[in-house]
């Protein structure tokens, strides 16, 4: 019997619609986390399926952001509402009474609260509620001014002292270690007195001058870091002017922090404008604000409470309002806040699902 070699053969290829090659669909590599980063249900094709499109949500817009979490603040919030309350109260106030806060009535001398006048009458007859509005609003417009002048007074003096460096920095950051050793309440309690022809607007000026160095230090620490930054230098080679260089590229930069700092300069302000005017240093009659009201009612608070605690609940009251938005917008302009409040969102979330 003779050995026949024969060829091993080769594997019958299944046959069927069931057994059918299916065609392999390129896979895109998966990145933990990324699906539920962005919010975007995962998708699995079926095989043979046509590849499913996912649109992915570009990121948000910085302002957008810093709304939402600004919004998430519900001190904040609160404040915000107290604040345009009281700016309500303040600039619209006047036209809820028909009485002018210096026309007196002296047929109501030192009356309590009534319905024809709200807040109770002064010892001369005037009504007290057309006063707490106009020193709301004399107060209020001081604290604005104050801090807005400060702040744009600290943010050109420490942008240049950081940006030019040098004899510019030394002698900027001379000028501000010396107002701030000089004693700013001992000084504006000597020269106030000499401005009483100038109007209030002298005494405005005269606050933002003592109100800046601080700012101004801390925004010449943050410009020295900026001024290395690869934006700044490529503008430097191209030849952008320094001026334009820290109007345009470093003030920017340092916008959140100059947006707290004028939020809570605001109630520092009107804090220190009720101070000067209660020792008779601010503003002068015939004109109120309410360190003047707060003044003119301490000695009468413990017989006739409405002359002094009006006014003075509504200064506290915008005090602490103007620091629960300056924490809310720091929070919320501020990248790592969200880092700090996630585990109490994590314990609130675990909450919710051991309770259902």
């Amino acid at each position: 019997m003779t050995a026949v070699a024969t060829e091993p053969a080769e594997p019958a290829e299944p046959s069927g619609s069931a057994h059918s090659a299916v065609p392999v669909q390129p896979t895109v590599p998966a990145v933990p986390g990324a699906a539920a980063a962005l919010d975007v249900p995962a998708v699995t094709a079926a095989p043979g399926a046509a590849p499913v499109p996912v649109r992915v949500p570009g990121p948000a817009g910085r302002g957008r952001l810093v709304l939402g979490r600004l919004l998430a603040a519900r001190w904040a919030v609160a404040g915000t509402v107290v604040v345009l309350l009281l700016f309500a109260l303040a600039f619209g106030g006047q036209y809820l009474t028909p009485w002018d806060y210096a026309t007196p009535d002296y047929t109501a001398l030192r009356q309590p609260p009534s319905g024809t006048h709200w807040f109770g009458t002064n010892g001369v007859g005037q009504d007290v509620f057309a006063q707490t509005v106009r020193g709301l609003q004399k107060s209020l417009v001081i604290g604005l001014l104050v801090a807005l002048f400060s702040t744009v007074l600290a943010s050109l003096v420490g942008a240049c002292a950081g940006y030019f460096g040098g004899w510019t920095d030394r002698l900027l950051m001379f000028l501000v270690d010396l107002m701030l050793v000089f004693p700013s309440f001992l000084i504006i309690t000597i020269i106030s007195p000499r401005l009483k022809g100038t109007g209030w607007l002298a005494f405005v000026l005269l606050l933002a001058l003592f109100n800046w160095m601080i700012t101004a230090r801390v925004v010449r620490s943050m410009t020295i870091s900026l001024r290395e930054r690869e934006f700044v230098r490529a503008a430097r080679f191209m030849g952008v002017r320094p001026m334009r260089i820290i109007t345009r590229h470093i003030l920017p930069n340092v916008a959140s922090f100059l947006i707290i700092d004028a939020t809570i300069a605001v109630g520092g302000a009107v804090m220190s404008e009720t101070a000067l005017s209660y020792f008779g240093f601010g503003v002068k009659a015939p004109d109120v604000s309410l360190g003047t009201l707060l003044a003119a009612g301490t000695g009468d608070a413990p017989v006739f409470p409405w002359l002094f605690y009006f006014a003075a609940g509504l200064l506290v009251l915008f005090v602490l309002a103007v620091n629960l938005i300056g924490d809310g917008l720091r929070d919320a302009l501020d990248p790592t806040a969200e880092v700090a409040r996630t585990p109490r969102r994590t314990r609130r979330t675990r909450r919710k699902r051991g309770r259902t």
